[in-house]
């Protein structure tokens, strides 16, 4: 089973460790870059640990945007050597699932981008009902999902 826990001073140096698979930097920024994100926007995200079975296998980060009062999935990401074992997908539901309590503000959106070449994520994120919206911003296109 796969669990979120909020990245803190015990755990970021594991977010750092994480790897990504040969390619897959044109897809997702690593933790690195997104930890300096979450520390600006410290008081509308939550950056999380990814855990199975008692190990960081991922990272991701939910930001709201107070703008236009939507939530936002950033910088979701597997680890290399644990990747096609289901836990992006379970990720993804306790992600929405952390959302619908809305940590932030009150929103029923929930949009990410994902790479136009990034068949795999586009997949599983249609998969949990996420819908390709017809935006796009160079390489990305935006997905939204509605929640109750």
């Amino acid at each position: 089973m796969v669990e979120l826990k909020a990245i803190t001073e015990d755990n970021f140096i594991d977010a750092f460790n994480l790897k990504l698979a040969a390619g897959q930097e044109r897809f997702v920024s690593h933790p690195i870059r997104s930890l300096a994100q979450a520390y600006v926007y410290r008081n509308q995200c939550q950056p999380f640990g990814i855990y199975a079975e008692g190990a960081m296998v991922g990272y991701v980060m939910v930001i709201y945007d107070d703008d236009i009062s939507e939530y936002d999935i950033w910088h979701m990401m597997i680890d290399e050597s644990m990747q096609g074992r289901g836990y992006g997908s379970e990720a993804l539901d306790r992600v929405i699932d952390y959302i619908r309590t809305k940590p932030f503000g009150n929103s029923a959106r929930i949009a990410l981008t994902c790479n136009k070449n990034n068949s795999i994520a586009k997949r599983l994120y249609e998969s949990k009902g996420f819908s390709a919206t017809g935006v796009e911003d160079e390489d990305e296109e935006e997905f939204v999902l509605t929640i109750e």
